[in-house]
């Protein structure tokens, strides 16, 4: 009896020792001070004819203090915060936040900061040697309950930079965290100015300097030959890796930020190995989310701090949203990768495990280099290269490699044959016709439309549905393809594709298409 008293005061005890906590990161653009400092951007100089005086400051630390405080995080990384006076009020109005830091170089507009419940033990300014933009990277040391955890609050120079300013930050961290031990529990985070995909599209940009190396996917090892880092695969590299949080997220709710009116993901959580491996500290798997409750959020648009005609307009938040993610000093189960037969929970589970079979797959639309598979009763996917073998005559078993996402398209990038019989289906039964069902609709991507007519103009389908008038735009990698402008066309079989978050009708044969009466 005293044996099993023992063993549950003990039980007990270790239960209360159990933390979860959570760390958030938060751009919040631009909160200057009413100090001239002669760092200041133009815009900032107070009390001139930009408006930036003691009513629009105040504006802006009360709408900073609301997020934070809604916001309700244990730890919270700030970005472009312009001074220590600017921050000492901002924390002076957020007291349940007991430890404090901010940092910055003297010639440097803005700083970083952190707002944390738990204690700050040390921190370390690492200097980017060579950079442009004068920011260092904000290193400190939290103790949470006895546990050691690191945060790595950074600012990378933003897209008017070449990548090889955003690589020498990257290279600053992997050369601090090189000599670290494995099981050091750390976080890599802040607007890192780089989506967590900046590989997959960053060798058409201008930016591009650096022969495809770009500082989050190559230098960090978020991915490996193309291939993202999983949660499932990670303790199994040998060298530094990490995993970006935004892999937990359906694809359409990937973004802090707006760009053109496209989703961006300059905000970023990057975890180690470390925060895996069920020692110390842990992170709790699918608790990352973006913060965006609705007066955030403004006629579809994130609502930043609005700035006319070089002239503060008193209202708005930031340009970006906050994120977030928990952690805890319990034991986490393991996450099982989830057991997918069907093509439609390709899109929609995030934690995958390849190889994935499929099996009742037709083809239904080819070209020398692409195709258009589906699954009866369920959803069509798109194939890229090696797709020679695959028959419209035919029903298959397949062993799916890998997939991928391509500018929002998600598509099949290896895959065996396993099996193949005899099937007179016809292809067309397979098609979406889209005077039934809103082609605009994300769930239809990668499917084959046909019975569509409208009116060709600036590289748009201009069409009704149900009544309504709507546009999709066409698109064709041979420029040749496209029909005219003015043009009435009909689309007899086609590929309806997503380009980041908006649908298009993909263009690949003449025979896609023909001009109306």
């Amino acid at each position: 009896m005293i044996i099993r008293t023992i063993f549950l005061i003990f039980f007990t005890y270790n239960l209360t020792l159990a933390k979860d906590f959570t760390v958030a990161s938060y751009n919040v653009e631009n909160f200057f001070d009413l100090k001239y400092d002669k760092t200041e951007y133009k815009e900032f100089i107070p009390n001139t004819k930009s408006n930036w005086n003691k009513t629009t400051y105040n504006t802006k630390l009360k709408h900073i203090v609301k997020v934070i405080n809604d916001l309700d995080k244990d730890v919270i990384a700030l970005q472009e915060v312009e001074s220590k006076q600017a921050f000492d009020e901002l924390a002076k109005n957020l007291p349940q936040y007991k430890y404090s830091i901010f940092k910055k170089y003297k010639t440097s507009s803005i700083g970083l900061a952190i707002l944390s419940k738990y204690e700050i033990s040390d921190y370390k300014l690492i200097d980017v040697k060579h950079s442009k933009v004068n920011r260092p990277i904000l290193k400190v040391t939290l103790n949470i309950d006895n546990h050691k955890f690191i945060v790595f609050n950074n600012h990378w120079p933003s897209k008017r930079n070449e990548e090889s300013q955003r690589v020498l930050y990257a290279q600053a961290i992997e050369e601090y965290i090189k000599n670290l031990n494995e099981d050091v529990d750390y976080v890599i985070l802040g607007d890192l100015n780089s989506n967590y995909n900046e590989f997959e599209t960053f060798k058409y940009s201008k930016l591009n300097n650096t022969y495809d190396l770009t500082g989050i996917n190559d230098v960090l090892n978020t991915s490996i030959k193309g291939k993202f880092i999983s949660k499932n695969e990670i303790l199994k590299y040998d060298k530094k890796v990490h995993y970006n949080l935004w892999l937990e997220l359906n694809y359409n709710q990937r973004f802090s930020y707006k760009f053109r009116g496209e989703n961006e993901t300059p905000d970023n959580i990057v975890l180690p190995k470390a925060l895996f491996d069920n020692k110390n500290i842990s992170y709790v798997n699918n608790s990352f989310q973006v913060f965006k409750p609705n007066y955030l959020i403004k006629d579809g648009k994130i609502f930043r701090w609005k700035i006319k005609n070089n002239i503060h307009q008193n209202i708005g938040y930031s340009d970006h949203l906050p994120i977030y993610a928990t952690f805890t000093t319990d034991k986490v189960a393991k996450q099982i990768p989830a057991k997918v037969n069907l093509v439609s929970e390709l899109y929609t589970n995030n934690n995958l495990s390849y190889p994935i079979f499929l099996s009742n797959i037709n083809l239904v639309y080819k070209t020398q280099q692409i195709a258009i598979i589906k699954q009866k009763n369920d959803r069509a996917i798109f194939v890229y290269k090696n797709v020679a073998k695959l028959k419209y005559d035919k029903n298959y078993t397949l062993k799916i490699n890998q997939t991928k996402r391509f500018n929002g398209l998600l598509e099949i990038n290896d895959f065996q044959i396993l099996d193949k019989k005899e099937d007179k289906l016809n292809k067309k039964s397979l098609y979406l016709d889209a005077s039934k069902y809103d082609i605009l609709e994300n769930k239809f991507q990668n499917e084959v439309i046909y019975n569509i007519s409208g009116l060709m103009q600036n590289n748009y389908l201009h069409y009704i549905f149900k009544n309504e008038e709507r546009k999709i735009r066409v698109y064709a990698k041979n420029k040749e393809l496209l029909p005219k402008n003015g043009q009435k066309i009909t689309i007899i079989n086609a590929h309806l594709g997503f380009y980041k978050s908006k649908p298009q009708i993909i263009l690949y044969k003449k025979s896609d298409y023909k001009y109306a009466d």
